[in-house]
């Protein structure tokens, strides 16, 4: 296991090749997987051939990017050419897709080796990872517990040394999240920074592809490598260049950050201790501290899921077994009963679940008193967040209000499932970026996880917020699963 600079540096210097590179990581893959459920789908054949290609490139001492030959994971619902991508859902089992996302072309054009596809809540909607035809993921500290979601597979793959680094999806927190439950750093870009081309869709106006990596300099250089200008996405941003990673190691002092005293309400014990004990680092490193109020984040939650779910019924209507996806082997008299069943068929509950709503809030007699007030309601939210950002560089939060939770417990109530993003979801509704960076244990060894949020494409600034943090702290810790090198 290894950071991708020092992964690098050996492969430069070829003190290993990325062929026994990879191959150690599929063995772990082969040997722990059983046990975390972090890969869905392990690509063996096409990650070693793009080994060779790697070392072929190090033998002929060519010019190769830093994520050259150094083995990766995707979330199941970043497409893939001609590699199954299912969103973890019977309704995509089997589906291959004829293209590349663009985040993830632009990996493999700088020599990124991919070993598979992650698991996930079917079609990102969850919390936990435990919304997968493939099964529940686990957390690495404790199998017994939720890896997060809806990016646990790729949570689980890192913080169990499956993966180097893996790319997420967040629509509501489904990156930061569960890199707090596994004590990873997790990114949530600003909207429009990355394409979503290639993205299958949750809710569009929310959704954006994310990096996770064991350290905050790891996720700064695939952030680099990802984000910019996409013609093939007509919401990314025109004129933004990512450049990160050459932003961090600045000096803090005389810097501001904001804590909201309502991302701090209800949380549990151990995470409030955890982010009490991170403010006075900061203080030491010559941060200034500005607490202050956002009453509107009382509203985030619900606008969240009512966007979210009107945004998800209309995306999820291009499944109805004419074209692709689960198609009924049951006997139908007509269109309407074939779709009607293999709808019923290809997706699970809580899909179900959050159709219905997001097609009781479009409805005729609701539309004005439900979606209506919400996309309102998420102007007052961005100018909240909006007012607080020209006072201050960053905003300082919980990313969970509780540390991994034991599998099955909110799977059993949808809106305790739902109360998992009350950290997270305001952050999508703003468009803003944040990153999640593990600053304390609790009494049972798992990891908490502090979020840092800054304002429209300053992921410069948040991240060396982050990285100053764990370059002072000795939270950044790894578990025992995985590679050895």
């Amino acid at each position: 296991m290894g950071s991708v600079r020092y992964l690098h540096n050996l492969l430069i210097k070829r003190e290993i090749s990325s062929r026994e590179l990879t191959e150690k990581y599929l063995e772990a893959i082969e040997r722990d997987n059983s046990s975390l459920n972090a890969f869905v789908n392990v690509t063996k054949n096409q990650a070693l051939s793009a080994a060779d290609e790697a070392d072929k490139r190090f033998k002929n001492k060519e010019d190769t990017d830093i994520l050259e030959g150094i083995p990766m994971a995707l979330k199941d619902n970043i497409s893939t050419r001609g590699i199954d991508t299912t969103c973890c859902s019977k309704m995509l089992l089997g589906y291959k897709p004829v293209y590349d996302a663009t985040a993830w072309y632009r990996l493999k054009e700088k020599g990124a080796v991919l070993l598979g596809k992650t698991n996930m809540d079917e079609f990102a909607m969850g919390s936990s990872t435990e919304n997968s035809c493939f099964g529940k993921t686990s957390n690495p500290f404790d199998l017994n517990r939720s890896a997060g979601g809806s990016s646990g597979g790729s949570a689980a793959a890192v913080a169990g040394n499956l993966a180097v680094y893996a790319l997420g999806s967040d629509t509501g927190g489904s990156v930061r999240q569960p890199a707090s439950f596994c004590g990873i750093v997790g990114l949530k870009p600003t909207y429009s920074s990355v394409s979503r081309q290639g993205l299958i869709a949750f809710a569009s106006s929310l959704d954006q592809i994310g990096t996770m990596g064991k350290s905050v300099e790891d996720v700064a250089l695939v952030f680099d490598a990802v984000a910019g200008h996409d013609p093939l996405d007509s919401t990314s941003d025109f004129s933004y260049k990512a450049d990160t990673f050459s932003s961090l190691n600045k000096s803090l002092r005389g810097r501001t950050l904001a804590v909201v005293k309502e991302f701090f309400e209800g949380i549990e014990p151990a995470v409030k201790e955890s982010l009490e004990k991170a403010i006075k680092i900061f203080e030491e490193l010559g941060v200034n501290i500005k607490y202050c109020s956002m009453p509107q984040i009382e509203y985030s939650l619900p606008v969240y899921y009512i966007l979210a779910c009107a945004e998800a019924s209309s995306n999820l209507s291009r499944y109805d077994g004419v074209r692709f996806g689960n198609r009924t082997k049951e006997p139908f008299t007509d269109i309407q009963e074939m779709m009607c069943k293999s709808r019923s068929e290809g997706f699970a509950s809580e899909v179900k679940r959050r159709i219905l709503v997001g097609s009781f809030v479009l409805s005729r007699g609701y539309y004005d008193a439900y979606y209506k007030k919400a996309q309102l309601l998420r102007k007052e939210l961005v100018d909240a967040f909006e007012k607080v950002l020209t006072d201050c560089d960053a905003i300082l939060t919980p990313t969970s209000p509780t540390t991994a939770f034991k599998t099955g417990r909110i799977t059993e109530d949808p809106v305790e499932n739902y109360r998992a993003d009350i950290c997270t979801a305001c952050v999508n509704v703003a468009g803003l970026p944040a990153v999640s960076v593990c600053c304390g244990y609790d009494k049972k060894g798992l990891p908490v996880g502090m979020q840092i949020i800054g304002d429209k494409f300053c992921e410069a600034a948040i991240l060396n917020f982050a990285h100053i943090f764990e370059s002072n702290t000795d939270f950044n810790k790894t578990t025992d699963w995985g590679v050895r090198l």
